[in-house]
């Protein structure tokens, strides 16, 4: 039998026993079934279901035991290292690519798009926001937020400040994922789910959105939303953003193919192929009117942008006489991504 994913957690509970979080060390994307054999028969496991089944202490040695005798070391390494904490643990174990159906499930289809074990909307993440509590992530860690206000009172009573850095459903990414071939100027604008691809650069007012990102090498100075995906070679420019599944794309998913540029304070809310460029300053939706040039620059055609959808070696660019939106072939975008990917 086949099995999608698997993960062996530590994380963290409110007052009330819920989950607002879980850390995968090594999760393991199409596990052995003797890897799920081994763990199931101790933790009670329905075979051929989906399920995050809370463990604890006394189980970790018997554990340990038969993840080594199935030649899992490095499960067997996490579990060594969880030896007597007193967090709450959680083994996961996913069936198939079904919706996730609790918070445990979430968090680690989550990590495997950031782990790079997925890519962008290979993955069901169908209901997860009914999944991720709204959570106060500390310098204490993660607080439910019904106990944020006790746990601010007891850290006064210590001569203390609890700093709160953000309330939301998603961490950052590099509290639990730190890839390979990477730079991110501001951890804080990459949520936990994203894919950041090797060779990528996030700068300090770059941000990447959960089931979004980068393919490759790439240069973000702007915004990647939700669902948003970006090809080798290309760069998201100063202020640059494009419309995502959450912010008026609905079901239309936004790509933006290799060699691309946007430029600074650009949008796109159409899909582009490859080496295509969207001048500085210039937003495109799907509805916007697009005059279609020659190579004489004579106007040969009016369409919506959305006709161009996908299209590769597009230079959009807005006329400074008249304002109209125009569009030629573009020559210059592997020029361009070459010079700005030198350095790295």
């Amino acid at each position: 039998m086949s099995f999608f994913a698997f993960g062996i957690g530590i994380g963290t509970q409110s007052s009330t026993g819920d989950w607002l979080e879980v850390y995968y060390n090594t999760p393991v994307i199409n596990p052995s079934e003797q890897l799920v054999k081994a763990v199931g028969d101790l933790i009670g496991y329905e075979a051929g279901s989906d399920c995050a089944i809370e463990i604890c202490q006394e189980q970790l040695a018997e554990l340990a035991t038969a993840l080594k005798a199935a030649g899992e070391q490095a499960q067997v390494d996490v579990l060594d290292v969880l030896m007597g904490t007193e967090q709450p643990m959680v083994v996961t174990i996913l069936a198939t690519d079904s919706a996730p159906a609790s918070t445990p499930e979430a968090y680690l289809k989550l990590t495997m798009l950031s782990q790079r074990l997925v890519q962008p909307h290979n993955i069901d993440l169908t209901g997860q926001f009914a999944l991720l509590p709204n959570v106060a992530w500390t310098n204490e860690g993660a607080i439910s937020l019904e106990d944020l206000p006790k746990r601010q009172l007891m850290a006064r009573a210590q001569g203390r400040v609890l700093d709160v850095f953000s309330v939301d459903k998603f961490p950052k990414m590099t509290n639990y994922v730190v890839p390979t071939g990477i730079r991110i100027g501001d951890a804080s604008r990459v949520r936990l789910g994203a894919h950041v691809g090797n060779g990528t650069t996030v700068m300090h007012e770059g941000f990447i959105n959960f089931n979004a990102g980068t393919l490759g090498v790439g240069m973000v100075e702007g915004r990647i939303s939700a669902g948003v995906v970006v090809g080798n070679g290309t760069d998201i420019g100063g202020g640059a953003s494009t419309m995502g599944t959450l912010s008026g794309g609905n079901n239309v998913i936004i790509s933006l193919g290799e060699n691309c540029l946007l430029g600074a304070n650009a949008g796109t809310g159409i899909p582009l192929g490859d080496r295509c460029t969207i001048e500085a300053g210039l937003y495109v939706t799907a509805g916007s009117k697009v005059a279609v040039l020659d190579d004489q620059n004579q106007v040969v055609s009016k369409v919506k942008a959305s006709e161009l959808a996908g299209q590769s070696d597009l230079l959009f660019r807005r006329n400074s006489m008249t304002g109209a939106i125009e569009v030629k072939t573009n020559r210059s975008a592997i020029e361009l991504n070459e010079v700005l990917h030198k350095h790295n």
